[in-house]
């Protein structure tokens, strides 16, 4: 048995059940959840009609590499989101999902040394501790700062670290914070990892979903406005699935560093990892059309504008750069405890913030908070949200 197994933590939504054991809501209340990031509006037209139409390619191998056609639109959709040319045929890989390439994306760049470490913010996206520990690397992680609308905090990592990082993940916009990284942030990465020598794998499932009128930085965008147009040791992954409401699809790609995209290649055609002929044809027509993209991020934008002022006048929260998450303080700090009670009370799901964090040098930076996804449609969040403040204010009548 691979003895880092036993250094897995158990995944957040497994600690989230064993919580709720003998917890018995309200049965005059129908069961809301928002604890997991799961899209729930409609899946596009477009990508079920694609599916349908390319049934033929089941009887087909597929190429780990994929079809020219979808890297063609991969390599596309880049060029007009951020401006940035790539090569299709060597700097664009389709991948199964953003959580399956971001594991074995560390898994082909990690050497097996037990002294290597891999940086990741914190709180974080899990992934990012398994694919590590599994590879036999120390995790590191960095407090993303509620006082400066939670960036990561990446000068506090001392440089005896830095020397020993082979592997930073990035997550902008963030997973639960929802922060977006400023071009001044990548640039103090990029001087960092010509320094060490470390690589930078840049997370953006998120990238799509936005308020405010600029869309987000990109991390090959960054690199191009950085005269870094070859972009040395950076891979960007994104994925399908919040942009377009497919998370069963599993569909996404990566992009960057052509040698170590050539690696990556390498160590997936042995992985097995094959995106389908089917899943290839409906990924073409949803990398070619932004229609049903803005129409989600429209949906989205409407329930945050109806949703963060209510619930910011009884929770420590505001509205977040970018993503489909609310990352709130709690009153009272206890955040398992919040969760136990509005479920029990109210029928609503959240998550613990502390089930997204580690605790570093005696604090969890996620303590005291919740992540609520808000996923479902608009009128099933704003019962939630309405449940929400009715608990706080009945529950924590000091604090409203």
């Amino acid at each position: 048995m691979n003895p880092h197994l036993a250094q897995l933590q158990p995944y957040p939504f497994e600690r989230l059940r064993h919580l709720f054991t003998g917890v018995t809501p309200k049965p005059n209340l129908s069961p809301i959840s928002l604890g997991i990031g799961e899209p729930r509006h409609p899946a596009p037209a477009l990508v079920l009609q694609a599916l349908q139409a390319n049934m033929e390619a089941l009887s087909a191998y597929p190429a780990t590499a994929g079809s020219l056609a979808l890297r063609q639109a991969c390599s596309n959709w880049l060029e007009r989101r951020y401006k940035v040319k790539t090569d299709p045929a060597t700097q664009v890989l389709p991948v199964n999902g953003s959580r399956e390439a971001l594991f074995a994306f560390a898994q082909t760049v990690l050497d097996g040394s037990p002294d290597a470490v891999v940086v990741s913010p914190n709180p974080f996206y899990q992934i990012y501790e398994g694919a590590a520990l599994l590879a036999g690397a120390q995790p590191y992680f960095v407090p993303s700062l509620a006082q400066h609308n939670f960036a990561v905090d990446w000068d506090s990592v001392p440089s005896d670290i830095w020397t020993r990082t082979r592997l930073v993940f990035v997550c902008s916009p963030g997973n639960p914070t929802g922060a977006v990284m400023p071009l001044a942030e990548w640039q103090k990465l990029f001087a960092l990892s010509d320094q060490y020598g470390f690589v930078l794998a840049s997370d953006e499932c998120y990238s799509e979903i936005y308020f405010g009128d600029t869309p987000p930085l990109g991390g090959l965008e960054a690199a191009m406005l950085s005269g870094r147009s070859d972009f040395r040791r950076l891979v960007s992954f994104t994925s399908l699935s919040k942009r377009s409401n497919v998370p069963g699809l599993r569909s996404g790609f990566v992009a960057g560093d052509k040698q170590l995209m050539e690696a990556f290649l390498r160590y997936r055609t042995y992985h097995g990892s094959a995106m389908g002929g089917m899943v290839q044809a409906a990924s073409v027509a949803a990398w070619n059309d932004e229609v049903h993209v803005e129409e989600n991020r429209a949906l989205y934008r409407q329930k945050f504008a109806d949703i963060t002022p209510l619930l910011s006048k009884v929770l420590d929260v505001s509205l977040p750069d970018a993503g489909f998450y609310l990352w709130a303080a709690v009153p009272g700090g206890d955040d398992e405890a919040f969760a136990v009670d509005l479920l029990a009370q109210y029928n609503v799901t959240v998550l613990p913030g502390r089930y997204l964090a580690r605790e570093v040098h005696g604090v969890n930076p996620g303590q005291g908070r919740i992540r609520m996804a808000l996923v479902a449609q608009p009128e099933e969040c704003l019962e939630a949200a309405q449940r929400i403040v009715q608990f706080v204010q009945s529950h924590y009548p000091s604090s409203t």
